[in-house]
């Protein structure tokens, strides 16, 4: 049986070049792990709820932002295993250092009894094409590659054509 995630991947301009908000999993057991472990803030979905609130309401969640506008779907990615990814796009500049996430409990070190609460995400980041494929969970980086194809981005900074795309990928 497939489980299902639902995500958003913020993405912004900077001097022309693109970059992608990615966050870090909190806790003990990735705090010294850095490439392939990023991820789009995404989680599993509540009873009754569509995909794009469960995207949301997880993004809320995980970042304590609030985002809303013209989504862009960029469709599902089956990873590893039995987890399918859908995620969307969307334009936003945030700033990262205001990232504050909900936490879990775990019981750290394994098999101590000592319980603590850790952040579900303990830091965001804002990463260009290249550095976002090494950051990011090899599962996900599909959906950077989605993005580039429907922004019609070059790495070079040329958005050539993006306007007229981005504006036929998000009308629905």
């Amino acid at each position: 049986m497939s489980v299902y995630s639902n995500g958003i991947l913020i993405f912004r301009f900077r001097d022309e070049r693109l970059e992608m908000m990615l966050v870090h999993p909190g806790g003990p057991i990735w705090a010294k792990k850095d490439y392939g472990v990023w991820s789009i803030p995404k989680g599993l979905p509540e009873k009754n709820e569509s995909p794009l609130d469960t995207a949301k309401r997880e993004f809320r969640e995980e970042t304590g932002f609030e985002v809303d506008g013209e989504f862009i779907d960029m469709g599902e990615i089956k990873q590893s295993g039995s987890k399918i990814v859908h995620a969307w796009a969307l334009e936003k500049d945030l700033d990262v250092t205001d990232v504050v996430s909900n936490t879990f409990t775990l019981e750290w070190p394994k098999n101590s009894g000592k319980i603590r609460k850790y952040p579900e995400v303990d830091k965001a980041g804002w990463f260009d094409i290249e550095l976002a494929r090494k950051k990011i969970r090899k599962g996900q980086a599909g959906f950077i590659d989605r993005l580039v194809d429907i922004l019609h981005y070059s790495q070079k900074g040329e958005r050539s054509g993006m306007e007229k795309r981005y504006r036929q990928t998000t009308l629905f």
